[in-house]
């Protein structure tokens, strides 16, 4: 049996196959979990629905996370079908293409409300309907954000101050969601070039700056992610909540590359 098996879970977030959310669906499936997926409009509906039906999902259901009628409209759907839920996975996250370039000063009143509500209250207004679902079973939450929630990344602008909101969120849903069984907890993923990533102003630089400063050398893969996902969402986990998990190769721990100290420690 797999770590999974039996377990229900919804992924929210997946664009195409190089989307975060598809390497933990992935991860979650192939340890036996029965997974439900949402979508936002046609033509990313084209792109989930044959990856849901590649492993077998049955419910691929519209979502706008910005929309409290659609969120309680899934998980309606997801009652009637399961009648339970043992997992949610939250990797949702948008800023106008105009607010990740240039200063952060220019970011705009709209653009910094759209980011906040889809990036970080979307988490809130998922959980809040979760709960009923995941009752009596010791449900986990996952959600994704990035280490531009904690120092400056050239041109994250907005999504850096809507991540360090997610990350704020999650710890006072932990707080909330504890005393009922239930735990909530982050991956902060290194910089993976999925569809929302290709928003980011120069981020081809970012993601060569992040090989450059990891202790591996080189970047962070999507199953990687999943395979940290997959151990949140099972079992294994059960002591763990509030945290926020950093799956980029160790970036977040250096402060010059290795490369960088060598070449300092030979001119010394």
């Amino acid at each position: 049996m797999g770590l999974m098996e039996g377990k229900k879970g919804l992924i929210v977030g997946v664009a195409n196959d190089r989307s975060i959310a598809w390497g933990i669906a992935k991860a979650l499936h192939r340890e036996g979990a029965e997974l439900a997926f949402t979508y936002v409009g046609a033509s990313l509906e084209k792109r989930v629905r044959p990856l849901a039906g590649s492993i077998g999902s049955k419910i691929i259901l519209p979502c706008d996370v910005a929309s409290d009628e659609e969120i309680a409209s899934v998980f309606e759907l997801l009652k009637e079908e399961w009648g339970h839920l043992d997992f949610l996975v939250h990797s949702v996250a948008f800023a106008n293409k105009d607010e990740l370039k240039g200063a952060f000063y220019n970011t705009k009143r709209d653009g910094f409300s759209m980011a906040m509500d889809i990036s970080a209250y979307s988490l809130v207004a998922l959980t809040r309907e979760a709960l009923p679902l995941m009752e009596g079973r010791n449900g986990s939450v996952v959600t994704l954000s990035y280490y531009g929630s904690e120092k400056v990344m050239p041109n994250y602008n907005v999504m850096g101050v809507a991540k360090a909101a997610l990350e704020a969120s999650v710890r006072y849903l932990a707080a909330d969601l504890g005393p009922l069984g239930h735990r909530v907890n982050t991956i902060s993923a290194g910089p993976v070039r999925t569809l929302a990533a290709a928003g980011i102003g120069d981020f081809r630089k970012i993601q060569l700056v992040n090989e450059l400063r990891t202790p591996f050398g080189r970047l962070v893969s999507t199953d990687e992610i999943g395979s940290t996902a997959l151990y949140l969402c099972s079992d294994a986990s059960t002591g763990m909540t509030g945290e926020i998990l950093h799956v980029d190769c160790g970036f977040h721990a250096m402060s010059l590359s290795v490369k960088e100290a060598i070449h300092l420690s030979s001119n010394s």
